[in-house]
């Protein structure tokens, strides 16, 4: 890394894009300050690491970036939210050239300018590896209250957003999984993206928000794994069919299976999709909304009382809830 900590700053503050109008002081100052919009805020933190969210040099510098910001974005769009700001702690290690951690800060940016999202002030240091740590910051909607994980009841429909396994897919194609050529171009290119540029479902989450979703969680740590966080905090039980899951295009190609696709779509992380509790009856509702932003909703499961989750195949057979978890070093999917 050549040029210094500030001139590094500098330079990854000019790449973002230009505060939005709540800012009254941006990056630059000892703090930034926003000003209040009379709402509630949600705030959030999360890191990538690498060796654990991604590897190098197979993961493309930008994708780092764009990962970085996304995953702490989607706890945003988890929630009804609007997204505001974001701040980023950068750990670069002394392989990396100052150009090539300006790649990092152009992925970022992209996300940033694309969710329009202020960056608005963060730090760097040296670190054993490259490791980005963001904090995000999202603003209540007025006549809307942002959704919690807490408030799913018995009877209610759970529900998810978009596709799953694409993720893990996505990493064992990095992986050379696919290296006998079994995926056509557009399979391969979808599923990798899932890895190199996650998507936040703000559009959806707003609309399920607007729906009557009673609790939402987006699925990170993989769809048993997260479930089970939702299931915990609104103290009920979820129960998911493994036959409803919608897979990730191409993912049954790449494992040559559906039910090993099946398999890895309940417990494969970084899908970044949402999963909701709605009441039956608003159902119809949230699904024509999702649709119309262009989006997918799919009714996967039920909430009943009891506690966890059971994830179930089409013979009754049960499925163990599997998920990424960080401490275990489990990889994600």
């Amino acid at each position: 890394m050549s040029g210094g900590e500030f001139d590094l700053i500098a330079r990854l503050v000019e790449r973002m894009p230009p505060p939005g109008p709540q800012m009254r002081v941006a990056s630059g100052d000892d703090a930034a300050v926003t000003e209040p919009r009379g709402t509630a805020t949600a705030t959030t933190i999360d890191t990538v690491v690498e060796g654990v969210h991604f590897r190098l040099p197979g993961f493309p510098l930008e994708a780092v970036g764009r990962k970085a910001l996304a995953a702490a974005l989607s706890d945003l769009a988890a929630m009804g939210a609007d997204p505001g700001e974001a701040y980023v702690s950068l750990g670069a290690p002394e392989s990396l050239r100052e150009d090539e951690l300006l790649r990092v800060g152009d992925g970022m940016a992209e996300v940033a300018a694309r969710e329009g999202v202020t960056v608005a002030g963060g730090d760097v240091t040296r670190a054993p590896a490259l490791t980005l740590t963001v904090a995000c910051v999202g603003y209540e909607r007025h006549g809307t209250e942002l959704v919690t994980r807490a408030g799913a009841e018995p009877g209610d429909v759970l529900a998810v957003t978009g596709e799953l396994g694409g993720a893990a897919g996505g990493l064992l194609v990095l992986d050379g999984l696919d290296d006998d050529g079994a995926l056509r171009d557009r399979q391969r290119a979808v599923l990798t993206s899932r890895q190199l540029d996650p998507r936040p479902r703000f559009a959806a989450g707003r609309a399920l928000a607007d729906a009557g979703a009673r609790a939402m969680i987006d699925l990170s740590d993989g769809l048993g794994a997260d479930a089970g966080h939702l299931a915990r905090a609104s103290a009920v039980r979820a129960e998911i069919d493994l036959g409803a899951l919608p897979l990730g295009e191409g993912l049954v190609g790449l494992l040559g299976d559906e039910r090993k696709a099946r398999e890895l779509a309940a417990g494969g992380g970084e899908d970044f999709e949402l999963l909701a509790a709605i009441g039956h009856e608003r159902l119809e509702e949230a699904v024509t909304a999702v649709e119309g932003l262009g989006g997918r909703l799919t009714q996967v499961g039920r909430v009943v009382q009891g506690e966890g989750v059971s994830i179930r195949d089409a013979d009754g057979g049960e499925v163990e809830p599997r998920g990424f978890d960080h401490m275990r070093g489990s990889p994600p999917g």
